[in-house]
Protein backbone atom coordinates (compact mmCIF):
# COMPACT_ATOMS: atom_id res chain seq x y z
CA UNK A 1 0.00 0.00 0.00
CA UNK A 2 2.67 2.25 -0.19
CA UNK A 3 6.24 2.36 2.17
CA UNK A 4 4.17 2.69 5.79
CA UNK A 5 5.25 -0.39 8.31
CA UNK A 6 2.02 -1.90 9.43
CA UNK A 7 0.72 -2.98 13.11
CA UNK A 8 -2.69 -5.03 13.00
CA UNK A 9 -4.66 -5.45 15.83
CA UNK A 10 -7.31 -7.86 15.35
CA UNK A 11 -9.93 -9.92 17.85
CA UNK A 12 -12.46 -12.75 18.35
CA UNK A 13 -15.32 -10.30 18.94
CA UNK A 14 -16.86 -6.87 19.81
CA UNK A 15 -15.93 -4.98 23.50
CA UNK A 16 -12.64 -6.88 24.54
CA UNK A 17 -10.37 -4.09 24.48
CA UNK A 18 -8.69 -3.97 20.93
CA UNK A 19 -9.26 -0.42 20.78
CA UNK A 20 -7.32 -0.45 24.77
CA UNK A 21 -5.02 -2.02 23.04
CA UNK A 22 -3.97 -0.04 20.13
CA UNK A 23 -4.26 3.48 22.39
CA UNK A 24 -2.04 1.64 24.90
CA UNK A 25 0.55 0.93 21.87
CA UNK A 26 0.48 4.64 20.47
CA UNK A 27 0.78 5.90 23.97
CA UNK A 28 4.01 3.28 24.45
CA UNK A 29 5.92 5.10 21.43
CA UNK A 30 5.04 8.68 20.99
CA UNK A 31 8.12 8.91 18.87
CA UNK A 32 6.81 6.88 15.98
CA UNK A 33 4.18 9.74 15.50
CA UNK A 34 1.50 6.68 14.65
CA UNK A 35 -0.98 7.19 12.21
CA UNK A 36 -4.11 4.84 13.67
CA UNK A 37 -6.90 3.49 11.71
CA UNK A 38 -10.37 2.40 12.64
CA UNK A 39 -11.93 0.09 10.41
CA UNK A 40 -16.18 -0.52 10.52
CA UNK A 41 -17.62 -3.20 8.25
CA UNK A 42 -21.82 -2.31 8.80
CA UNK A 43 -24.31 -4.94 8.27
CA UNK A 44 -27.47 -4.97 5.72
CA UNK A 45 -29.74 -2.15 6.24
CA UNK A 46 -27.19 -0.29 7.74
CA UNK A 47 -25.35 2.94 5.97
CA UNK A 48 -21.42 3.48 6.25
CA UNK A 49 -21.87 7.34 6.09
CA UNK A 50 -23.23 7.55 9.81
CA UNK A 51 -23.74 3.73 11.00
CA UNK A 52 -27.27 4.18 11.00
CA UNK A 53 -30.10 2.40 9.68
CA UNK A 54 -30.61 3.86 6.22
CA UNK A 55 -32.07 2.64 2.95
CA UNK A 56 -30.54 3.65 0.71
CA UNK A 57 -29.19 1.99 -2.35
CA UNK A 58 -26.84 -0.23 -2.46
CA UNK A 59 -24.17 2.08 -4.23
CA UNK A 60 -24.84 5.29 -2.51
CA UNK A 61 -22.34 4.86 0.27
CA UNK A 62 -20.10 2.21 -0.28
CA UNK A 63 -17.26 3.61 1.59
CA UNK A 64 -16.78 6.74 3.98
CA UNK A 65 -13.78 7.88 5.08
CA UNK A 66 -13.36 10.60 7.58
CA UNK A 67 -10.28 12.26 9.84
CA UNK A 68 -10.44 12.59 13.26
CA UNK A 69 -10.07 16.08 14.59
CA UNK A 70 -11.71 15.92 17.84
CA UNK A 71 -9.44 15.37 21.28
CA UNK A 72 -12.26 15.06 22.94
CA UNK A 73 -11.56 11.35 23.70
CA UNK A 74 -15.42 10.42 23.38
CA UNK A 75 -14.55 8.46 20.37
CA UNK A 76 -12.53 5.77 19.56
CA UNK A 77 -10.57 7.50 17.18
CA UNK A 78 -10.34 10.47 19.26
CA UNK A 79 -8.75 8.46 21.95
CA UNK A 80 -5.94 7.23 19.17
CA UNK A 81 -5.11 11.28 19.23
CA UNK A 82 -5.34 12.04 23.17
CA UNK A 83 -2.67 9.29 23.15
CA UNK A 84 -0.50 10.64 21.15
CA UNK A 85 -1.25 9.42 17.40
CA UNK A 86 0.05 11.93 14.67
CA UNK A 87 -3.35 11.37 12.34
CA UNK A 88 -6.65 9.32 13.28
CA UNK A 89 -8.88 7.75 10.34
CA UNK A 90 -11.59 6.05 10.85
CA UNK A 91 -12.95 3.89 7.28
CA UNK A 92 -16.97 2.70 7.00
CA UNK A 93 -17.75 0.28 4.79
CA UNK A 94 -20.69 -2.14 4.31
CA UNK A 95 -20.32 -5.58 5.87
CA UNK A 96 -17.72 -7.80 3.57
CA UNK A 97 -16.83 -4.96 0.95
CA UNK A 98 -14.16 -3.65 2.51
CA UNK A 99 -12.16 -3.42 -1.05
CA UNK A 100 -14.49 -0.43 -1.88
CA UNK A 101 -12.65 1.17 0.82
CA UNK A 102 -9.32 0.54 0.37
CA UNK A 103 -8.93 2.44 -2.20
CA UNK A 104 -9.56 5.31 -0.26
CA UNK A 105 -7.31 4.24 3.12
CA UNK A 106 -4.47 3.89 -0.09
CA UNK A 107 -4.76 7.75 -0.69
CA UNK A 108 -5.15 8.78 3.01
CA UNK A 109 -2.04 6.82 4.02
CA UNK A 110 0.11 8.38 1.25
CA UNK A 111 3.30 9.37 2.99
CA UNK A 112 2.97 7.40 6.31
CA UNK A 113 4.69 5.99 8.49
CA UNK A 114 4.46 3.91 11.26
CA UNK A 115 0.73 3.15 10.67
CA UNK A 116 -1.78 0.85 13.40
CA UNK A 117 -5.01 -0.59 12.49
CA UNK A 118 -8.08 -1.69 14.41
CA UNK A 119 -9.51 -4.45 11.66
CA UNK A 120 -9.45 -8.38 11.42
CA UNK A 121 -10.24 -7.98 7.76
CA UNK A 122 -7.77 -5.74 6.21
CA UNK A 123 -5.43 -8.77 6.37
CA UNK A 124 -7.21 -10.16 3.31
CA UNK A 125 -5.53 -6.95 1.88
CA UNK A 126 -2.20 -5.73 3.05
CA UNK A 127 0.83 -7.97 5.07
CA UNK A 128 1.66 -6.43 8.59
CA UNK A 129 4.61 -6.28 9.89
CA UNK A 130 2.87 -7.52 12.95
CA UNK A 131 -0.44 -8.36 13.59
CA UNK A 132 -1.82 -9.04 17.43
CA UNK A 133 -4.99 -10.60 18.23
CA UNK A 134 -6.74 -10.11 21.43
CA UNK A 135 -9.07 -12.80 22.52
CA UNK A 136 -11.11 -13.15 25.92
CA UNK A 137 -11.76 -17.01 26.25
CA UNK A 138 -14.66 -15.61 28.97
CA UNK A 139 -16.55 -14.31 25.41
CA UNK A 140 -18.17 -17.42 23.68
CA UNK A 141 -18.27 -15.31 20.49
CA UNK A 142 -15.27 -16.08 17.49
CA UNK A 143 -16.27 -13.82 14.47
CA UNK A 144 -15.29 -15.74 10.91
CA UNK A 145 -12.76 -13.26 10.24
CA UNK A 146 -10.79 -13.52 13.12
CA UNK A 147 -10.99 -17.60 12.49
CA UNK A 148 -10.02 -16.84 8.92
CA UNK A 149 -6.83 -15.22 9.59
CA UNK A 150 -5.49 -16.80 13.08
CA UNK A 151 -2.41 -18.27 11.79
CA UNK A 152 -1.10 -15.07 10.44
CA UNK A 153 -0.96 -14.13 13.93
CA UNK A 154 2.32 -12.83 15.64
CA UNK A 155 1.21 -12.90 19.14
CA UNK A 156 -2.32 -13.68 21.27
CA UNK A 157 -3.16 -11.13 24.34
CA UNK A 158 -5.35 -12.54 26.57
CA UNK A 159 -7.95 -10.87 28.48
CA UNK A 160 -8.11 -13.41 30.41
CA UNK A 161 -6.15 -16.94 30.96
CA UNK A 162 -6.35 -19.70 28.53
CA UNK A 163 -8.16 -22.60 29.38
CA UNK A 164 -7.47 -26.21 28.51
CA UNK A 165 -10.77 -26.43 26.40
CA UNK A 166 -11.93 -22.49 25.11
CA UNK A 167 -13.60 -22.49 21.29
CA UNK A 168 -15.26 -24.96 20.19
CA UNK A 169 -13.49 -25.23 16.35
CA UNK A 170 -10.65 -23.27 17.70
CA UNK A 171 -7.44 -24.74 17.42
CA UNK A 172 -6.07 -24.90 21.27
CA UNK A 173 -2.96 -25.94 19.77
CA UNK A 174 -2.35 -23.26 17.61
CA UNK A 175 -3.36 -20.82 20.34
CA UNK A 176 -0.67 -22.29 22.62
CA UNK A 177 1.87 -22.18 19.45
CA UNK A 178 2.20 -18.80 19.23
CA UNK A 179 3.92 -15.87 21.63
CA UNK A 180 1.23 -14.40 24.39
CA UNK A 181 1.20 -12.38 26.72
CA UNK A 182 -1.80 -11.87 29.59
CA UNK A 183 -3.23 -8.19 30.03
CA UNK A 184 -6.03 -7.08 31.54
CA UNK A 185 -8.32 -4.46 30.82
CA UNK A 186 -6.81 -1.50 32.16
CA UNK A 187 -3.66 -3.07 32.92
CA UNK A 188 -0.30 -1.27 31.76
CA UNK A 189 0.74 -3.75 28.48
CA UNK A 190 3.35 -6.58 29.72
CA UNK A 191 6.72 -5.15 28.96
CA UNK A 192 7.70 -8.35 26.55
CA UNK A 193 4.46 -7.19 24.27
CA UNK A 194 5.81 -3.45 24.45
CA UNK A 195 9.59 -4.78 23.28
CA UNK A 196 8.21 -7.12 20.56
CA UNK A 197 6.86 -3.91 18.95
CA UNK A 198 9.71 -1.96 19.13
CA UNK A 199 12.07 -5.04 17.97
CA UNK A 200 9.24 -5.85 14.90
CA UNK A 201 7.82 -2.47 13.83
CA UNK A 202 10.27 0.52 15.47
CA UNK A 203 13.89 -1.00 15.00
CA UNK A 204 14.43 0.02 11.71
CA UNK A 205 13.17 3.26 12.22
CA UNK A 206 15.71 4.64 13.40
Amino acid sequence: MNHARYLVVGGHTRSIGKTALVVDLIRAFPEAEWTAVKITQYGHGVCSEHGEPCDCASATHPAILDEERDRSGRTDTSRFLVAGARRSLWLRTRQGDLAEGMPLLREALAGAGNVILESNAVLGFLRPALFLVVLDPQIEDFKGSTQRYLDRADAFVFRNPLPEEAWQGVSGRLLRAKPAFEQRLGAAPPAELVAMVQERMLALRK
